[in-house]
């Protein structure tokens, strides 16, 4: 039977919502166990959050200062001593995850498997590759510890209502010192977190300046939506980069997601395929954003968003 730990993602002192989904791709695997590991210089408030989750077994928690900021080199060491007797590791393909994993992989010298968007099996996985366009079914070996990745917009987050125990870990690893924080730098917002919000107003190229850009801050204020944007409305300069949705940005999966000005490159229509509704508003009927998006208006987006803002009351 397979026995799944999934390595937590948080921030602030905060779970982030990416573990939460990482159990409902674990629960696929008709595992035996799954638990999860906190690696902090605090982990208690964390803790007690992974263990309401629905499904978890057990919350196993590091206490180390050197834990204090998510380094990979650091926490890579303690994550394979944690593991030992797991069958199968599992991370977040966010930021984190995509970091942290590869490192573990490396040092259990196996093979990592990325983006895991459908569960045939405990070893046997479904994950998208050239930008989405196509999905291609992997399976691993179950001779060695499987490190993955699970592409968080491909599964709902578990439910609360779990009563998991807690169990202090006291591991022996040796931490790089070659690693260390120096400064995080992030985007100060009241909107909701890009990443987990039910709706995302997105505008690119279209808008066509940082100051235009209001109109989509306007609309998203008035829905309670996050901001995202196009990559090419980033490199414009328009907005900063950790507003990027897309294959080199982030992949969500909003229950309403508005694009406004935005063409739809195929790497910006990989980070959003999972969406409940699209919504296309561009003054341009031939792009290619209208041959996914469930509504579609053609016309020009100064004279519609405000209308539909206006709409909204």
């Amino acid at each position: 039977m397979s026995k799944v730990l999934i390595v937590a993602e948080h921030l602030n002192g905060k779970l982030n919502s990416s573990t939460a989904r990482c159990v409902t791709c674990a629960k696929a695997f008709h595992a035996e166990s799954i638990d999860i590991l906190v690696l902090a210089d605090a982990p208690d408030a964390i803790a007690a959050e992974a263990a309401a989750i629905a499904g978890v077994g057990k919350v196993l928690t590091v206490a180390n200062t050197a834990n204090a900021h998510a380094l990979a080199a650091v926490y890579a060491p303690q994550v394979v001593a944690a593991a030992a007797g797991y069958s199968h590791v599992l991370a977040p393909s966010t930021t984190f995850g995509k970091d942290l994993a590869p490192r573990v992989a490396a040092l259990l010298g196996v093979a990592q498997v990325s983006d895991i968007a459908e569960v045939l099996g405990a070893h046997s996985f479904k994950r998208p590759i050239y930008a989405g366009n196509a999905i291609i079914t992997v399976e691993a070996p179950a001779t060695a510890t499987l490190i993955g990745t699970v592409r968080t917009a491909s599964f709902a987050a578990a439910e609360a209502g779990g009563s998991a125990a807690v169990e202090a870990l006291s591991i022996s690893a040796e931490l790089p010192t070659h690693t260390r924080f120096v400064e995080l730098q992030q985007g100060k917002s009241d909107r909701p977190d890009l990443q987990s919000a039910g709706r995302v107003v997105s505008g690119g190229r279209g808008v066509g300046s940082a100051e235009n850009f209001s109109v989509i801050y306007k609309l998203a204020d008035k829905l309670g939506a996050a901001v995202g944007a196009s990559r090419a409305a980033v490199d414009a300069g328009y907005v900063p980069s950790d507003m990027q949705v897309g294959q080199t940005g982030k992949i969500i999966s909003p229950e309403l997601y508005l694009a406004i000005g935005i063409s739809g490159a195929i790497q910006h229509l990989t980070g959003i395929k999972d969406a409940g509704t699209i919504v296309a508003i561009n003054k341009d009927g031939e792009a290619p954003i209208f041959e996914i998006a469930d509504i579609g208006l053609v016309g020009d987006l100064f004279t519609l968003v405000p209308q539909l803002e206006a709409a909204l009351g």
